[in-house]
């Protein structure tokens, strides 16, 4: 029986891309480089700040790539987090799933400071029990690890937990802890990003997700 669910957050509670491919775009005018034009910007999306700017600069020069998430932060932190918006129905969602006694858990590879501020700014803190996420110098940067701190945290059976997310990352790291896993497909990844993942469950909207989360309880 399920009684635990974690929600990644970009792509899944909210449509963060505006903010977040402003602040690639800031960090690479401020380093002077170009914006590369033939890698698809949902690929910027999901994966943690410095698995991406590795693959934006071309370069494993730890230095340049610190530097990159540093000047991407300064925008971010002040701006780009707030160019952001809730999917339709997901606060129903959540209000209905909290409202029927399953704890809720924000599970997300942004820094867990950022995670906070903006379940808060948007609303939806009232329905999580905690947010969990990465930490400024890179701890919990994979979602693998992340998972497997909550779950003995938290002292949570794997088999009455799920993770729910847009990304072959999300599906892959609640697959390595052995709980159920719930890929969306409105979300950043593309379908066949999802269905390639084989997550237990495919959802195609939020209210998607609540029935299979109460076809599955």
């Amino acid at each position: 029986m399920i009684s635990n669910i974690f929600f990644d957050l970009d792509g899944t509670l909210t449509d963060s891309k505006e903010g977040i491919l402003k602040c690639f775009q800031y960090s690479l005018d401020e380093l002077g480089l170009p914006y590369p034009a033939e890698i698809e910007v949902n690929d910027f999306i999901g994966p943690p700040l410095r698995v991406t700017f590795r693959k934006l600069l071309c370069s494993d020069d730890e230095i340049l790539i610190e530097r990159a998430v540093a000047i991407f932060r300064e925008r971010f932190s002040n701006v780009g987090l707030f160019e952001n918006k809730v999917y339709p129905g997901i606060p129903e969602v959540l209000s209905t799933l909290h409202g029927n006694s399953f704890k809720l858990y924000v599970v997300t590879s942004k820094v867990k400071t950022y995670a906070d501020r903006i379940v808060d700014h948007f609303q939806l803190v009232q329905w999580f029990n905690e947010i969990f996420g990465a930490e400024l110098e890179g701890r919990f940067d994979s979602k693998t690890e992340l998972i497997n701190f909550i779950l003995n945290h938290l002292k949570l059976a794997a088999d009455e937990t799920v993770m729910i997310g847009d990304r072959k990352d999300d599906i892959a790291a609640g697959k390595a802890n052995r709980i159920k896993t719930i890929g969306v497909t409105y979300g950043y990844g593309s379908s066949q990003e999802i269905i390639d993942s084989a997550p237990d469950y495919i959802c195609n909207s939020p209210s998607e997700i609540l029935a299979t989360i109460m076809s599955i309880r």
